[in-house]
């Protein structure tokens, strides 16, 4: 027994394949810093040892904030339900990632980039919203 969906709206392709470079973007920070090639992008020694001090469960809830995103943006594409969960943990990571940074320790002025966090919340909030959107458009399966 199949369930009939309906199309995917032109905005859809649209949000999704912006989501999947923009999440990318955060895919390969993340994956530079955790494979230790940050100099690769002019980061400094200080700079790079800030990120190599994490803890454990910092750098936990930073994958689940990169790798949740990213998630979100391919399962919205591929038009699944499952990207309302990835969106979510998205969030989840967000939000410890933030903790850890303005809570926990100091970021290095010369790292520091509200703007960019902004943008980075905006983000991460407004894929949250589409993909609930879609899912009670019943266009994700």
């Amino acid at each position: 027994m199949s369930t009939v969906h309906k199309a995917a709206p032109w905005h859809l392709w649209l949000v999704g394949i912006v989501a999947v470079v923009w999440n990318s973007i955060g895919v390969m920070s993340y994956m530079m810093a955790r494979l230790g090639t940050l100099d690769a992008i002019g980061m400094t020694p200080d700079q790079i040892a800030y990120f190599d001090t994490f803890p454990a469960w910092a750098n936990g809830v930073w994958a689940l904030g990169v790798w949740g995103a990213f998630a979100a943006s391919v399962l919205l594409l591929l038009r699944r339900r499952w990207a309302v969960a990835a969106a979510l943990i998205s969030v989840v990571g967000l939000t410890g990632t933030s903790y850890f940074s303005y809570v926990v320790t100091t970021v290095p002025v010369e790292i520091a980039n509200p703007a960019l966090d902004a943008v980075i919340w905006a983000t991460t909030l407004f894929t949250l919203w589409y993909v609930l959107k879609m899912r009670r458009e019943g266009v994700l399966a």
